[in-house]
């Protein structure tokens, strides 16, 4: 257990922190910056957003002798990634009024905006706060935004599983009025016992906890990827959910260099079943928390995530330990399938009749530009009322919810703007592509990823077709730095930055999001990676098994350095 020796800097500033408020109202009276103090920053976090510059201009400003151009990124809390028509025309106008304009869906079924001032900050949380949405514990030392399965058609269950996501986020959410001070303009606390909080007391977690929900068979969110993971067991019989099969210490964060940093899959470790009221796997949830709490590192950050304490005191330890806490003891997991891991592009329809569109939406940017008007087209469709947004694990969006007496209202204007056309003429491995968004916003990029990878595509397509593999649904990933926000490691072909133009190629993840890729070359540029799948392509068309698919293929060839 943690002894509170030797404590990295921010573990002192949470410590001092007076509930995560620090001098962050002060701040934002400070004319003179358009920063925060360097405490603050860490505190920020914790309030859903990130001080940021363009590095694009850091050069031309410095030249110049200004401040760096500092901008704030505000993501939201959005469990399971739902919000209603109405949501979406205020989220439109607020991105319009007080950031860059594009709307960023993420890797976690959420949103964020990039380019806020500091002026703005407080009018934009205020506007999101009358439509009921919130950036409490958005990012931060505590329980992050809550992801499930995102498309209703998979299952007839998806509403009841899907439930769960908010539940658990409310469940995990600090207690600390600080928010609501801050940005809301609230009136303070004068009893401090109203804010007493017994999951993350005063110091929170060592580091960032990210929970996600599966339903087999498609593992959509990569639930193998999370600090805590919850499968969906359903009944082949009934069709009832039976519980959830519980998996820990999955997390994809390493630091180049730094062989105690590794990216990780998390390990089954048991089965909760479903009682009355659902206090067994509320109260393992809560407890795998509290022992990341009590156990985590919180001298080194980068050893500081549940993946590490896991490893540090062993699967058994740790069963022993949450059942002490529980009061019981998990079951056996159940036996699952995942076949699949990806988004169900176009019109599908679920088991109500309803139906859903979903449209690509490349490396998740919504914006309009000169080949698509696809910030418009969502705007009309949210102006009907007639289809609620759902945000996927892959930097997508379903237009869900839809009446079959609607359905040809909202297919109109997806044809008017175009977008059936852009969604049908993507390639199978152009729509199975994420990437972070890198640079020029994230301070530890260290190549490109969302600007580039489009481009990187294209020349990729044209590999393809020459050995006749346009069809193949090969998944590919980019992030412009080892953490891993695009899940590299967990990619069939995986692109993590090194350098600018430079990037370490990994091969050999599975489909199913269910196994690591591992380097296969260091420090590529993008001659030396056309150069390298070219060979690799030509191989996969000559060799491969009947069916193979292009991870496992590379998996059996040993391509590897290690």
């Amino acid at each position: 257990m943690s002894d509170g020796k030797n404590l990295s800097a921010v573990e002192k500033i949470k410590l001092k922190s007076d509930a995560l408020r620090g001098t962050l109202a002060e701040g934002l009276r400070d004319e003179i910056t358009g920063a925060v103090s360097e405490d603050d920053q860490s505190l920020v976090k914790f309030h859903g957003m990130y001080q940021q510059d363009d590095r694009d201009r850091r050069d031309e400003r410095a030249e110049k002798r200004l401040e760096r151009l500092y901008t704030f990124m505000v993501r939201l809390r959005i469990p399971g990634g739902f919000l209603t028509p109405e949501q979406w025309i205020a989220t439109h106008h607020i991105a319009g009024e007080h950031s860059t304009g594009t709307i960023k869906i993420t890797t976690r079924q959420t949103i964020q905006l990039h380019g806020l001032l500091r002026s703005h900050i407080k009018p934009t949380l205020k506007a999101f706060s009358q439509e009921h949405l919130d950036s409490i514990a958005a990012c931060g030392d505590v329980n992050r935004n809550v992801t499930c399965a995102a498309h209703p058609s998979q299952s007839a269950i998806h509403e009841k599983v899907h439930a769960y996501a908010a539940r658990i986020s409310e469940l995990l959410l600090p207690k600390t009025k600080a928010y609501y001070e801050i940005w809301l303009d609230e009136e303070k606390i004068s009893d401090k016992k109203e804010e007493e909080d017994p999951l993350y007391q005063d110091r929170y977690l060592p580091r960032k906890f990210k929970i996600g929900i599966g339903i087999p068979p498609n593992n959509d969110i990569d639930v193998l990827a999370n600090d805590l993971g919850l499968i969906a067991i359903i009944d082949e019989i009934t069709n009832e959910l039976k519980g959830f099969n519980v998996a820990i210490g999955g997390g994809l964060g390493a630091t180049h260099g730094n062989a105690e940093t590794y990216p990780r899959l998390a390990t089954v470790i048991g089965f909760v079943p479903l009682g009355a009221a659902d206090d067994l796997l509320f109260s393992t949830i809560y407890e795998i928390v509290t022992i990341q709490r009590d156990y985590g590192n919180r001298s080194d950050r980068k050893l500081a995530r549940l993946k590490y304490t896991l490893d540090k005191y062993g699967v058994d330890w740790y069963k022993q330990e949450l059942a002490k806490r529980t009061g019981f003891e998990l079951e056996p997991a159940q036996p699952y399938t995942f076949t699949d891991r990806k988004d169900y592009y176009g019109w599908r329809q679920n088991h109500e009749g309803r139906w859903y569109y979903t449209p690509f939406i490349e490396n998740g940017r919504i914006l309009d530009d000169e080949k698509l008007a696809l910030k418009s087209a969502l705007l009309e469709v949210a102006e009907t009322g007639k289809a609620n947004f759902r945000f996927t694990g892959n930097q997508n969006l379903i237009l869900a919810d839809i009446d079959k007496k609607d359905k040809p209202v909202i297919d109109k204007i997806l044809k008017k703007y175009k977008i059936i056309a852009h969604t049908d003429a993507a390639s199978a491995i152009r729509r199975n592509a994420i990437a972070c968004v890198a640079l020029p916003t994230c301070p530890l990029a260290l190549a490109e990823a969302q600007r580039y990878l489009p481009d990187l595509i294209g020349k990729i397509e044209g590999l393809l077709a020459k050995y006749e593999l346009s069809e193949e649904e090969i998944i590919i990933r980019m992030t412009g730095c080892p953490n891993g926000c695009a899940r590299p490691y967990v990619a069939e072909i995986g692109f993590v930055g090194t350098a600018p133009g430079s990037y370490n190629l990994h091969l050999g993840g599975d489909y199913q999001g269910t196994r690591l890729n591992r380097v296969y070359k260091e420090n590529l540029d993008e001659a030396a990676i056309l150069r390298e799948l070219d060979l690799l392509f030509w191989l996969y068309k000559k060799e491969r098994a009947t069916g193979e698919r292009f991870g496992d293929f590379a998996l059996r060839q040993r391509w590897f350095k290690s």
